[in-house]
């Protein structure tokens, strides 16, 4: 399904992205032409590629600080519970969806919100899919790109206008970052499938009663369900949930990828748990285009 091209290494064939990323330059827009240590739009416009192969294409006006995005601690916090199998669940379900759905193998993929890119990795090792990964935070795409040579990472805001042209992509994954909706439906093909995260009411409540004092078990579902109705139309909703025995260090990292750490009384009432079982559960949607005329 959708558009796509068999995965290889970047410098195998550079001129698959022709025409697919975009200069981000304000007023400029044409395509970037990917060369060896640079990529550049026919305008002039240079951006350097890093030794891991990504590329920073986030302009100082799309940044809220010098250093936006996780910092490399907390970047490494979540490898760490990633090589755990803490989020296992989550990419298992998401590989068994796009089966479903009919993707095949060297369809074009982008995770919006990649982090260090554990969910494209498992996509690329399971249905040999394109991985195509976005983040706002350096120290991930970096991660994500050493990981994972074969892929194309780049830094730049998924709150903003992604410099990407449009309908390029077979699928749009944004499952552990927030939603730009309507960027999303430009970027996806016609028949494309976009999937979504949110997390279930149960998820981490082990931890939040522990450290907080209390779990308040919210549906975050219904107002992504409303804010989906202008663009697309909901296909499928599964949840991927598991229970995890937890020791005090990998609570330490959960808590500091969950941005709770810093917050009053949280180290005090954290020294205290030697380990702990937690359950990870995540609600996924699986949408199409609004003008869609078929459904998985």
């Amino acid at each position: 399904m959708g558009p796509g091209t068999p995965s290889v290494t970047p410098s195998a064939a550079d001129d698959r992205d022709a025409g697919i990323v975009v200069c981000p330059v304000r007023g400029c827009g044409a395509p970037l032409a990917w060369g060896e240590r640079t990529v550049r739009c026919p305008a002039g416009h240079s951006f350097d590629r890093a030794r891991s192969g990504h590329v920073n294409l986030l302009l100082v006006q799309d940044r809220r600080s010098r250093h936006p995005g996780d910092s490399r601690a907390v970047v490494l916090a979540r490898r760490r519970l990633v090589e755990a199998g803490a989020a296992d669940a989550v990419a298992d379900r998401v590989v068994e969806l796009l089966r479903e759905a009919g993707v095949a193998a060297g369809a074009r993929v982008l995770d919006a919100g990649c982090g260090e890119g554990f969910l494209l990795r498992r996509l690329h090792a399971t249905l040999g899919i394109e991985p195509w990964g976005v983040d706002i935070s350096t120290p991930a795409v970096e991660l994500a790109a050493r990981s994972l040579p074969a892929g194309r990472w780049i830094v730049a805001n998924a709150d903003r206008r992604l410099p990407f042209a449009g309908g390029r992509f077979a699928v749009v994954c944004a499952v552990a970052a927030r939603r730009h909706l309507a960027e999303y439906a430009r970027l996806l093909a016609p028949d494309g499938r976009l999937v979504l995260g949110v997390p279930a009411p149960d998820d981490l409540a082990e931890l939040r009663e522990a450290v907080q004092g209390r779990a308040d078990r919210r549906d975050r579902t219904a107002g992504l369900l409303a804010a989906l109705a202008p663009h697309f139309r909901l296909a499928r909703r599964v949840t991927a949930r598991s229970r995890r025995r937890l020791d005090h260090a990998a609570l330490a990292d959960l808590l500091a990828v969950t941005y709770r750490a810093g917050r009053a009384g949280v180290q005090q009432r954290l020294a205290r748990l030697e380990a702990l079982d937690v359950t990870f559960a995540i609600d996924l949607l699986v949408a199409v285009p609004a003008g869609a005329g078929r459904t998985p």
